[in-house]
């Protein structure tokens, strides 16, 4: 006899939040309380891999709310170490650059939202995921189809980003959008001086030689 398919996750769905900003967390934390009343349970928080790790293990939870860059190895990093392996990860992030979606995916993600959710939407992905459905915002789904189809060469992506810490990764990715380095100061909560510190490391690295160069790099890997 076959056995019966597993039905949906009890409710309310347990959930870690992993976050290295405390403002964004308690942020996320308010937002789910608010709209995910008998839905939702926030068994714990972390802020980086190691702790993330520990509270997975501790609270068992039914999905992950993962943020991509995280001290101490990143989202990834995480999912590789998998201390519950019934969980189920949910990627939240501010980025929506083509190789942090496709990456995250294939590290095991079930889904990847941006931090311009709303809390009903994002009390719905959590529950679709808990559930077993794959869950994206709009945008962020083409690419996932694009890298299946061939359209965009990760594995070159992946060559030229390794290069790059995930810091400078972030400030790339805003220099190449336009922001001026005063902006991208105050977006990171770091200083101007360590901006240019970080610019001209990401343009070595790269060969490149002005923001102009870097904002067709990036554009050519549809990073923007």
């Amino acid at each position: 006899m076959t056995a019966p398919a597993p039905g949906p996750t009890p409710r309310p769905v347990r959930v870690v939040i992993v976050d290295d900003h405390a403002m964004f967390r308690a942020g996320v934390r308010s937002e789910l309380a608010a709209a995910g009343v008998g839905v939702v349970d926030i068994v714990a928080e972390s802020a980086d891999v190691d702790s993330a790790v520990a509270a997975i293990r501790e609270h068992q939870p039914h999905v992950v709310l993962l943020d991509v860059h995280l001290p101490g190895g990143g989202g990834v990093e995480v999912m590789r170490r998998m201390p519950f392996p019934d969980a189920r990860y949910l990627a939240l992030s501010v980025s929506d650059a083509a190789e942090d979606v496709i990456g995250t995916i294939r590290g095991g993600a079930r889904g990847y939202v941006t931090k311009t959710i709303t809390g009903p939407e994002l009390v719905d992905a959590i529950g679709r995921v808990a559930d077993g459905d794959a869950v994206f915002s709009p945008r962020l789904a083409g690419f996932v189809l694009d890298a299946f189809a061939g359209s965009i060469d990760v594995a070159a992506v992946d060559e030229d980003l390794d290069r790059l810490t995930e810091r400078e990764r972030e400030v790339m990715r805003l220099i190449a959008r336009g922001y001026a380095y005063k902006e991208v100061a105050k977006e990171l909560f770091i200083s101007v001086k360590t901006v240019e510190t970080h610019m001209s490391s990401t343009l070595r690295k790269l060969q490149l030689s002005s923001r102009h160069e870097l904002t067709r790099w990036a554009s050519d890997r549809r990073l923007l």
